[in-house]
């Protein structure tokens, strides 16, 4: 198969033109006349994946139900259809095949992979996230890590019925938007944060104006006025890049009557406290956070780095943010859902922890927690 690739590689490269189908299985048809129909149109489809597309990947990147595929070198290859992590059956013919496959995506994306810059993350067209490392750095084979974007935005009924939002906790995240709450998503990587807010800002009222800060495009809410604001790396020469911290900074100039950040990493965490100091309520976003617990710390980490001080990242977060809306992954990558909603509060030490109001347990019980009667008072007001 490594021999015939290389032959139609270099007829398809002798005769120029975009590798389609038709011009792949004439190619095909050249080397091996002896083929009948059915085998060249299935090699032809096999080839051009291997050319332009993912190559043994691109069946699994056309699931609907697939939201990662991680490739451990060319004899593994693993998904997540949403129970946690499944090895296929597939595989890569050798470390080459690999290699020259995350090369491709990494070029289509503007990046570079080479043994000078061996390792890549970039967004594909299409809004496939994609990372990729070489060897001798990834000392089992080329990896190579794709995060899908779903396909649609699922209502709060439908996260109801996946149980992945109890019915209780549906009725308080409704009124959290409702209420023009400041909030964020928080949890661990694939707990499901850009499902659950995309849903919630669909519940926004339509005369809105919702304006996305985002990394990478994922946030796909059903809603009628919606501005996406995506950010930029440099490119190979190191200029041209545009950071999540300049785009926040721009949407405050765009009339936003909610300002989202898809994801706080980084000093845009500054900016987004500050402009949600400054009378833009019902601001929101998502954090990777371990616990909610952790939310304070982890916000004090990021904005201590971009120079604000820990009296100032307090003082900003107690009047910035009102509630933490915190997902979890059962054990196994099993079900994700929402684990527990509770409040911002400043001490009198002058430090914001949190504190829990309601919390869901598997079974879905739900247990009021000590901040359950200052959440209903949150959530009563209106603006």
């Amino acid at each position: 198969m490594t021999r015939l690739a290389d032959a139609v590689r270099d007829r398809l490269a002798d005769l120029g033109g975009e590798p389609t189908t038709g011009r792949v299985a004439a190619a095909l048809r050249a080397e091996e006349r002896l083929l009948g129909d059915r085998e060249i149109l299935t090699l032809a489809d096999e080839l051009r994946a291997e050319f332009v597309g993912a190559g043994p990947l691109e069946p699994l990147l056309r699931s609907p139900d697939v939201s990662d595929v991680l490739v451990n070198g060319p004899d593994e290859i693993w998904v997540d259809t949403g129970s946690g992590l499944v090895r296929t059956p597939l595989r890569f013919p050798d470390e080459q095949s690999v290699r020259r496959l995350a090369q491709r995506l990494t070029a289509a994306a503007g990046r570079r992979l080479d043994d000078a810059s061996p390792f890549a993350d970039a967004r594909l067209p299409g809004g496939v996230r994609l990372h990729a490392i070489l060897p001798p750095i990834a000392a089992t084979g080329t990896c190579i890590s794709l995060r899908l974007p779903r396909r649609r935005t699922f209502t709060l009924d439908e996260l109801v019925a996946a149980n992945t939002v109890p019915p209780e906790g549906a009725e308080l995240l409704a009124a959290m938007i409702e209420s023009r709450a400041a909030f964020l998503i928080t949890g661990a990587t694939g707990t499901g944060k850009t499902t659950i807010l995309s849903s919630l800002l669909s519940l926004a009222d339509p005369r809105e104006r919702l304006v996305l800060v985002e990394d990478s495009a994922e946030l796909r809410p059903s809603h009628p006025h919606v501005v996406r604001l995506e950010s930029r790396p440099p490119n190979m020469e190191g200029a041209g890049g545009v950071t999540l911290n300049d785009l926040v900074r721009q949407a405050l100039r765009m009339r936003p009557d909610r300002l989202v950040v898809g994801e706080c990493r980084g000093s845009e965490v500054v900016v987004l406290l500050q402009s949600l100091n400054t009378g833009h309520e019902g601001g929101c976003g998502t954090l990777h956070a371990n616990t909610a617990a952790d939310v304070p710390a982890r916000l004090e980490a990021l904005a201590c780095a971009a120079g604000l001080t820990r009296e100032a990242v307090h003082s900003q977060l107690a009047a910035a943010l009102d509630i933490v809306v915190h997902l979890v992954r059962d054990p196994g990558g099993g079900l994700r859902r929402v684990a527990e909603i509770c409040l911002l509060n400043r001490a009198p030490d002058g430090l914001v922890g949190v504190v829990p109001a309601v919390s869901f347990t598997v079974s879905g019980e739900v247990i009021s927690g000590p901040g359950a009667t200052a959440l209903s008072a949150r959530l009563a007001r209106t603006t």
